[in-house]
């Protein structure tokens, strides 16, 4: 009995000496081991099965049945008309040997091109993409060196919420009071002090669908930060202090 075996090989891989081995390899047999023989957990005893159904095996009518048969000759043709050639798809296996050269290195710059192209779109959109977080270091000793005390108004409401200093609160800028001004120019300013480390130990994010920015910081410098930011910002109206489940706890 001879085995026709047709083998694939890339004009790199043409070593005369190495390609009948593979072949040899190709159609060894896989090694197997013996199975134990099976030892059924329940007494052997033909004349009663250790388990019986509850209810008799459904009937099949013979409509069902010729449906049934009829699926499986149309499926045994799709089977028969379809290609196991794993190399259909492939440029460099082209029956056309003198433009396979040509297709490998055309479909190799395209690929190139495009992910060119990829990363110019990608530079492009990180450098107009809109900075939304800004972040200060730690605050400077000229800095904190101008912070007052909390005003009396302030300390009362932290000890009626049982509020430390150290908490982390939001003050929120809202569209409505930047007096003639826009949102991002609101974000461009403050994001110019929050960088000279002018605001203690704050971090802003800008929410430009809420029309809002909102300022973070701990309540031990909130006063001094918003003094600054409307004084600095020109902020026409009213801020309100946000602290995470107590809600708005001051005003200015």
């Amino acid at each position: 009995m001879t085995t026709e075996v047709i083998l694939h090989y890339r004009p790199y891989e043409s070593d005369p000496t190495q390609l009948p081995k593979i072949a040899e390899k190709a159609i060894q047999d896989f090694p197997t081991r013996p199975l134990l023989r099976f030892i059924p957990w329940f007494p052997r005893d033909e004349s009663r099965l250790p388990l019986k159904p509850k209810r008799s095996p459904p009937g099949i009518s013979e409509e069902a049945a010729e449906d049934v048969r009829q699926y499986l000759a149309i499926s045994e043709c799709s089977i028969k008309s379809q290609s196991y050639d794993c190399t259909v798809d492939l440029l460099e296996f082209q029956p056309n040997l003198k433009r396979k050269k040509h297709l490998i290195q055309s479909h190799t710059l395209n690929e190139q091109a495009n992910s060119e192209s990829l990363e110019k779109h990608a530079e492009k959109e990180k450098r107009h993409k809109k900075r939304s977080w800004s972040v200060s270091s730690l605050p400077s000793s000229n800095c904190t060196e101008n912070v007052s005390p909390l005003s009396k108004k302030l300390q009362d409401n932290l000890k009626a919420l049982n509020l430390h200093s150290f908490y982390r609160a939001r003050w929120t800028i809202e569209h409505t009071i930047c007096n003639n001004q826009t949102l991002e120019d609101i974000w461009a300013k403050l994001n110019r002090i929050i960088r000279n480390n002018e605001l203690p130990s704050c971090n802003a994010t800008i929410q430009r669908h809420l029309g809002q920015i909102w300022v973070f910081c701990d309540i031990m410098y909130c006063e001094y930060v918003g003094n600054l930011l409307k004084g600095r910002l020109a902020l026409t109206g009213k801020i309100n202090l946000f602290v995470h489940k107590n809600g708005v706890i001051f005003s200015m």
